[in-house]
Protein backbone atom coordinates (compact mmCIF):
# COMPACT_ATOMS: atom_id res chain seq x y z
CA UNK A 1 0.00 0.00 0.00
CA UNK A 2 1.38 3.89 -0.72
CA UNK A 3 -0.29 6.44 1.44
CA UNK A 4 0.54 10.05 1.02
CA UNK A 5 -1.52 13.35 2.24
CA UNK A 6 -3.25 15.43 0.47
CA UNK A 7 -5.85 18.28 1.33
CA UNK A 8 -5.07 17.90 5.29
CA UNK A 9 -5.74 13.37 5.12
CA UNK A 10 -4.20 10.49 4.45
CA UNK A 11 -4.70 9.12 0.52
CA UNK A 12 -4.23 5.93 -0.58
CA UNK A 13 -2.59 6.03 -3.68
CA UNK A 14 -4.09 3.25 -6.33
CA UNK A 15 -2.09 4.45 -9.55
CA UNK A 16 0.24 7.65 -10.60
CA UNK A 17 -2.62 9.49 -10.94
CA UNK A 18 -5.71 8.70 -9.11
CA UNK A 19 -6.19 7.74 -5.63
CA UNK A 20 -8.72 8.07 -2.51
CA UNK A 21 -9.04 9.96 1.03
CA UNK A 22 -9.38 8.17 3.84
CA UNK A 23 -12.13 9.90 6.02
CA UNK A 24 -11.63 8.24 9.26
CA UNK A 25 -7.93 9.12 10.19
CA UNK A 26 -6.18 11.63 10.44
CA UNK A 27 -2.62 10.53 9.51
CA UNK A 28 -0.94 7.86 7.68
CA UNK A 29 0.11 6.21 10.76
CA UNK A 30 -3.54 6.21 11.93
CA UNK A 31 -4.35 4.98 8.74
CA UNK A 32 -1.83 1.69 9.28
CA UNK A 33 -3.29 1.18 12.34
CA UNK A 34 -6.94 0.81 11.08
CA UNK A 35 -7.92 -2.62 10.46
CA UNK A 36 -8.27 -2.64 6.28
CA UNK A 37 -12.46 -3.18 6.59
CA UNK A 38 -12.50 -0.29 8.80
CA UNK A 39 -11.02 2.40 6.70
CA UNK A 40 -13.65 4.46 5.60
CA UNK A 41 -12.58 5.75 1.58
CA UNK A 42 -13.95 8.40 0.15
CA UNK A 43 -14.39 8.18 -3.88
CA UNK A 44 -11.56 8.00 -6.48
CA UNK A 45 -9.79 11.51 -7.02
CA UNK A 46 -7.51 12.68 -9.67
CA UNK A 47 -4.37 14.13 -8.05
CA UNK A 48 -0.26 15.46 -9.31
CA UNK A 49 2.61 14.85 -7.33
CA UNK A 50 2.79 18.77 -6.42
CA UNK A 51 -0.89 18.43 -4.63
CA UNK A 52 0.75 15.95 -2.28
CA UNK A 53 1.57 17.37 0.50
CA UNK A 54 4.46 16.22 3.78
CA UNK A 55 3.79 12.42 4.26
CA UNK A 56 4.66 12.76 8.21
CA UNK A 57 4.17 15.95 9.38
CA UNK A 58 5.24 15.87 13.31
CA UNK A 59 8.04 13.44 13.79
CA UNK A 60 9.32 13.61 17.67
CA UNK A 61 12.28 11.73 16.69
CA UNK A 62 14.47 12.32 13.02
CA UNK A 63 17.41 10.67 13.16
CA UNK A 64 19.91 10.08 10.19
CA UNK A 65 22.85 7.86 9.65
CA UNK A 66 26.18 8.81 8.43
CA UNK A 67 28.74 6.64 6.03
CA UNK A 68 26.44 4.11 5.99
CA UNK A 69 27.36 3.21 1.79
CA UNK A 70 30.82 1.48 2.10
CA UNK A 71 31.54 3.85 -1.01
CA UNK A 72 30.48 6.63 -0.30
CA UNK A 73 33.16 6.28 3.39
CA UNK A 74 35.41 6.07 0.38
CA UNK A 75 34.50 9.06 -1.58
CA UNK A 76 35.23 11.29 1.48
CA UNK A 77 37.89 9.34 3.28
CA UNK A 78 36.25 7.81 6.61
CA UNK A 79 36.65 4.60 7.81
CA UNK A 80 33.89 2.10 7.45
CA UNK A 81 32.27 2.79 11.05
CA UNK A 82 32.03 -0.03 13.81
CA UNK A 83 28.68 0.90 14.54
CA UNK A 84 25.78 3.27 13.17
CA UNK A 85 26.84 7.22 12.92
CA UNK A 86 23.84 8.95 13.90
CA UNK A 87 23.15 12.84 13.78
CA UNK A 88 20.10 14.21 13.85
CA UNK A 89 17.92 16.88 11.19
CA UNK A 90 15.66 19.17 13.03
CA UNK A 91 12.38 18.58 12.12
CA UNK A 92 11.89 22.12 10.89
CA UNK A 93 13.62 21.23 7.64
CA UNK A 94 11.08 18.86 6.35
CA UNK A 95 9.65 19.57 3.28
CA UNK A 96 7.22 18.02 0.72
CA UNK A 97 8.26 15.94 -2.50
CA UNK A 98 8.06 18.86 -4.84
CA UNK A 99 9.44 22.04 -3.14
CA UNK A 100 11.69 24.67 -3.88
CA UNK A 101 15.04 24.61 -2.10
CA UNK A 102 17.18 28.32 -1.55
CA UNK A 103 20.78 27.00 -1.20
CA UNK A 104 22.28 28.20 1.87
CA UNK A 105 25.69 28.79 0.55
CA UNK A 106 27.98 27.55 -2.41
CA UNK A 107 28.89 24.47 -1.44
CA UNK A 108 24.98 23.17 -1.36
CA UNK A 109 25.14 19.03 -1.40
CA UNK A 110 22.60 16.38 -2.41
CA UNK A 111 21.93 12.96 -0.55
CA UNK A 112 19.30 10.87 -1.62
CA UNK A 113 18.44 8.18 1.20
CA UNK A 114 15.37 5.77 1.99
CA UNK A 115 13.96 6.90 5.02
CA UNK A 116 12.51 4.43 7.16
CA UNK A 117 8.92 5.53 9.20
CA UNK A 118 8.48 4.21 12.97
CA UNK A 119 4.89 2.55 13.52
CA UNK A 120 5.26 1.11 17.02
CA UNK A 121 7.67 2.54 19.32
CA UNK A 122 9.93 1.38 22.34
CA UNK A 123 12.96 0.45 23.41
CA UNK A 124 15.51 -2.23 23.32
CA UNK A 125 13.50 -3.37 19.84
CA UNK A 126 15.85 -7.09 18.52
CA UNK A 127 17.00 -7.09 15.03
CA UNK A 128 14.58 -9.86 14.03
CA UNK A 129 11.58 -7.80 15.40
CA UNK A 130 13.11 -4.17 13.64
CA UNK A 131 10.86 -4.54 10.52
CA UNK A 132 7.70 -5.07 13.11
CA UNK A 133 7.97 -1.90 14.04
CA UNK A 134 7.91 0.16 10.73
CA UNK A 135 5.35 1.74 9.23
CA UNK A 136 7.14 1.90 5.84
CA UNK A 137 9.62 3.37 4.09
CA UNK A 138 9.53 6.53 1.42
CA UNK A 139 12.65 8.76 0.02
CA UNK A 140 13.92 11.22 1.28
CA UNK A 141 16.74 14.12 0.48
CA UNK A 142 19.53 15.27 3.01
CA UNK A 143 20.79 18.86 1.75
CA UNK A 144 23.62 19.46 3.22
CA UNK A 145 25.69 22.90 3.30
CA UNK A 146 29.43 21.63 3.76
CA UNK A 147 30.77 24.57 4.23
CA UNK A 148 28.67 24.46 7.62
CA UNK A 149 29.36 20.80 8.29
CA UNK A 150 33.02 21.34 8.20
CA UNK A 151 33.58 24.55 9.12
CA UNK A 152 35.72 22.89 12.25
CA UNK A 153 38.09 20.72 12.59
CA UNK A 154 36.00 17.78 14.00
CA UNK A 155 33.04 18.29 11.72
CA UNK A 156 29.21 18.58 12.74
CA UNK A 157 26.38 17.48 11.31
CA UNK A 158 23.46 18.47 12.18
CA UNK A 159 23.21 22.27 11.60
CA UNK A 160 24.26 21.88 8.09
CA UNK A 161 21.99 19.62 7.27
CA UNK A 162 18.99 21.50 9.19
CA UNK A 163 18.01 24.40 6.77
CA UNK A 164 14.72 25.27 5.68
CA UNK A 165 13.36 22.49 3.05
CA UNK A 166 16.46 20.56 3.46
CA UNK A 167 14.57 17.40 4.13
CA UNK A 168 12.10 16.74 1.60
CA UNK A 169 10.39 13.50 2.15
CA UNK A 170 8.07 11.70 0.02
CA UNK A 171 5.88 11.84 -1.97
CA UNK A 172 4.07 8.70 -0.28
CA UNK A 173 4.51 6.39 2.49
CA UNK A 174 5.15 2.80 0.74
CA UNK A 175 4.79 -0.25 3.31
CA UNK A 176 7.45 -3.20 3.00
CA UNK A 177 4.74 -5.83 1.76
CA UNK A 178 4.90 -4.07 -1.24
CA UNK A 179 8.47 -5.09 -1.86
CA UNK A 180 10.10 -7.86 -3.21
CA UNK A 181 13.18 -7.26 -2.20
CA UNK A 182 14.60 -3.79 -0.60
CA UNK A 183 18.04 -4.49 -1.47
CA UNK A 184 17.05 -4.66 -5.20
CA UNK A 185 15.50 -0.85 -4.94
CA UNK A 186 17.81 1.66 -6.49
CA UNK A 187 18.95 4.88 -5.60
CA UNK A 188 19.28 7.53 -8.57
CA UNK A 189 20.07 11.54 -7.90
CA UNK A 190 20.01 13.53 -10.99
CA UNK A 191 20.98 17.20 -11.32
CA UNK A 192 19.63 18.98 -14.61
CA UNK A 193 18.86 15.24 -15.73
CA UNK A 194 22.36 14.15 -15.09
CA UNK A 195 23.25 11.07 -12.84
CA UNK A 196 25.01 11.78 -9.90
CA UNK A 197 24.16 8.81 -8.15
CA UNK A 198 22.78 5.11 -8.54
CA UNK A 199 23.41 2.33 -6.30
CA UNK A 200 21.23 -0.25 -5.19
CA UNK A 201 20.04 -0.29 -1.26
CA UNK A 202 22.32 -3.71 -1.36
CA UNK A 203 25.75 -1.71 -0.16
CA UNK A 204 24.47 -0.05 2.77
CA UNK A 205 26.44 -1.34 6.01
CA UNK A 206 23.42 -1.34 8.78
CA UNK A 207 20.38 -2.33 7.35
CA UNK A 208 16.96 -0.66 8.76
CA UNK A 209 16.23 -3.89 11.17
CA UNK A 210 19.66 -2.83 12.70
CA UNK A 211 19.25 0.41 12.82
CA UNK A 212 15.94 0.22 14.67
CA UNK A 213 17.67 -2.35 17.04
CA UNK A 214 20.57 0.35 17.49
CA UNK A 215 18.62 3.30 18.25
CA UNK A 216 15.65 1.45 20.32
CA UNK A 217 18.72 0.63 22.69
CA UNK A 218 19.45 4.24 23.48
CA UNK A 219 16.57 6.10 23.05
CA UNK A 220 12.48 5.29 22.59
CA UNK A 221 11.57 4.97 19.44
CA UNK A 222 7.63 6.47 18.77
CA UNK A 223 5.19 6.67 16.36
CA UNK A 224 6.11 8.79 13.21
CA UNK A 225 10.03 9.02 13.94
CA UNK A 226 11.98 9.12 10.92
CA UNK A 227 15.53 7.43 10.16
CA UNK A 228 17.36 8.67 7.31
CA UNK A 229 19.09 6.10 6.31
CA UNK A 230 22.71 6.87 4.68
CA UNK A 231 23.66 7.20 0.97
CA UNK A 232 25.47 5.81 -1.39
CA UNK A 233 28.81 7.54 -3.11
CA UNK A 234 28.35 10.26 -6.41
CA UNK A 235 27.42 13.46 -3.54
CA UNK A 236 29.12 16.53 -4.96
CA UNK A 237 31.18 16.94 -2.73
CA UNK A 238 32.87 13.43 -3.76
CA UNK A 239 33.69 14.47 -7.08
CA UNK A 240 36.30 15.44 -8.43
CA UNK A 241 36.19 18.26 -9.01
CA UNK A 242 33.51 18.93 -6.34
CA UNK A 243 30.39 19.96 -7.81
CA UNK A 244 27.48 21.97 -5.99
CA UNK A 245 24.22 23.26 -6.24
CA UNK A 246 23.22 26.67 -7.61
CA UNK A 247 20.23 28.50 -8.66
CA UNK A 248 18.59 27.38 -10.96
CA UNK A 249 19.55 23.43 -10.66
CA UNK A 250 16.68 21.12 -11.06
CA UNK A 251 17.76 18.12 -8.60
CA UNK A 252 15.75 15.07 -8.34
CA UNK A 253 15.45 12.27 -6.05
CA UNK A 254 13.97 8.89 -7.14
CA UNK A 255 14.11 5.02 -5.47
CA UNK A 256 13.09 2.38 -8.14
CA UNK A 257 9.20 1.95 -6.50
CA UNK A 258 9.24 4.55 -4.16
CA UNK A 259 8.49 7.68 -6.06
CA UNK A 260 10.98 10.56 -7.02
CA UNK A 261 11.29 14.29 -5.00
CA UNK A 262 11.48 16.90 -7.30
CA UNK A 263 13.42 20.36 -6.03
CA UNK A 264 14.04 23.65 -7.20
CA UNK A 265 17.11 25.59 -6.35
CA UNK A 266 16.99 28.98 -5.83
Amino acid sequence: MKIAMRNGKPFIIKDETHGSPVQNAQTIIDVLHQAPGNRLLGESEAFTQDELEQPITDPKQVFAVGMNYRDHSAEIHIELPKAPSIFTKFSSSLAPSVVDVKAHGPQTDWETEIVAVIKDGGRNISVEDGWKHVAGVMVGEDISDREVQFENDNPQFSMGKSFENYGPIGPWLTTVDELDNLDDEVITTKVNGKTMQEAPLSQMIFSIPELVHYLSTVTELRPGDLIFTGTPSGTGVGHDPQIFLKAGDELTGSITHLGTLKMSIK
